[in-house]
């Protein structure tokens, strides 16, 4: 076991001290937050240059329902399209050409342009002719009040989900947050397996191609030396993550007090309209308060405990794999054709988790929890919500159970497999590794 000790620190050491680690693990987090905040700081960065839209309007009954805007500011005209056109420097950057009824005619209006119509203007056209033409096909039907009858009668409801405890106490609670903890948490677990499981088989390969792997296996057991490094990657992987979370989190809080007071209100509604949850700036304290309420009707030591099970027994499953190819790939592409498979297995994984968002408890949930192959990602979806206990004992029994048989398996292969070069093995030859002793 102290050789062991000796691999994984020379394979923690090793990597932690590269360049490309550390700068990766010190500016992944400000590309993140940058991600973020960057794009609504320069929306918040307005033009200088004012726009004239000029409108020829044949029916005189649409002039006046545009306004004028930062970016644009729309004119009447009673010139003729033809008169634009022939203009050597037009003034005018658009012209909006109306030439008949819109209620029966949609396709009289055209917005022409020497260059490609930007999406903010389309958006302004479309919503002044939408409340015009609203407007006037309200007023056909001849009805005293009708907008206002309407517009009382849209009501959006939004049922309370309450959770009560045995003992009879009754917290809010949310399916919306917990299905953004489980798929956090998911995810995370997916990025990991795929990045540092491949790293464990590069480093199996980059041994066996620089031929200095005849050297440690005079004085480290085969299996020691798997194991050595798939703890060592692990521990890396490990230490990136809480650098990332670390540095993510006094990012995004540095962040926000820098940019809160610089950024336009209506645009973190606007980017957050996507979301269906309207925002109400005013009231974002009352918000903050309702989603902390909610975290507290879930047991995030659970979820928190479960993760780095499932993290860990879901890392040696597939990280044996990795280093079970690493060892009988020649090149780089015998390689590449052996992670096609597990590339789907996982793929298949994180779209069953994602699909269980909506049903938790359904089939599909509720085997992929159990499969080893699936469960690290399936189950972190389920969690959250309040999965039987016997249920996550048994997903956890047979992850680690298949966990070890496929460490044995694949240090079989690996003890062969490393030191074989210049022949690919077949399936009919790797099975007769296992009778080796």
């Amino acid at each position: 076991m102290n050789k062991l000790g000796i691999i994984v620190e020379r394979e923690y050491l090793r990597r932690v001290s590269k360049k490309s680690f550390i700068l990766l693990t010190v500016f992944l987090p400000f590309l993140f937050v940058g991600l973020i905040f960057v794009p609504l700081w320069l929306s918040n960065i307005k033009s200088s240059e004012i726009r004239t839209v000029a409108v020829i309007d044949a029916t005189g009954k649409y002039q006046s329902i545009f306004e004028y805007t930062e970016n644009f500011h729309f004119i009447s005209s009673d010139q003729s399209l033809e008169d634009y056109r022939e203009q050597t420097s037009p003034e005018v950057f658009a012209i909006l050409n109306i030439t008949g009824d819109l209620l029966t005619n949609p396709k009289a209006a055209t917005l022409y342009s020497e260059k490609q119509v930007p999406g903010e203007l389309t958006r302004l056209v479309n919503q002044a002719f939408s409340q015009a033409l609203e407007k006037e096909k309200l007023d056909s039907f001849q009805i005293p009040d009708l907008k206002k009858i309407i517009e009382e009668s849209q009501i959006t409801f939004n049922i309370q989900t309450v959770k009560w405890s045995q003992d009879g106490t009754e917290q809010l609670s949310s399916s919306v947050v917990a299905s953004i903890v489980g798929g956090v948490f998911t995810f995370i677990i997916y990025m990991f397996i795929m990045i540092y499981g491949s790293m464990v088989m590069q480093g199996v390969m980059e041994e066996k191609t620089n031929r200095i792997i005849e050297l440690i296996i005079s004085s480290v057991p085969p299996f020691e030396l798997m194991m050595g490094k798939i703890i060592g990657v692990l521990l890396v992987g490990l230490t990136q993550v809480v650098i990332w979370a670390m540095l993510t989190g006094i990012l995004l809080t540095g962040s926000q007090f820098i940019l809160a007071g610089n950024i336009d209100p209506a645009l973190l509604e606007q980017g957050a309209a996507p979301f269906n949850s309207p925002i109400n700036m005013n009231g974002a304290m009352e918000q903050g308060n309702e989603i902390f309420q909610f975290l507290q009707t879930i047991h995030l030591g659970e979820i928190l405990f479960f993760f780095v099970i499932y993290f860990i027994g879901g890392y040696l499953l597939y990280a044996s794999l990795f280093s079970a190819m690493g060892a009988i790939s020649e090149h780089p592409e015998d390689a590449q054709q052996f992670m096609i498979p597990v590339t789907f297995i996982m793929l298949f994984a994180f779209y069953a988790g994602l699909y269980s968002l909506e049903n938790p408890d359904g089939p599909l949930a509720f085997w992929c929890s159990m499969i080893p192959f699936t469960s690290p990602i399936v189950m972190m979806i389920r969690i959250p919500f309040d999965v039987p206990l016997w249920e996550k004992l048994i997903s956890v029994t047979l992850l680690y159970g298949a966990a070890i048989g496929f460490v044995w398996f694949s240090a079989k292969i690996y003890r062969i497999g490393i030191l074989m070069y210049g022949k690919k093995p077949s399936l009919k030859e790797i099975v007769k590794w296992f009778r080796y002793k």
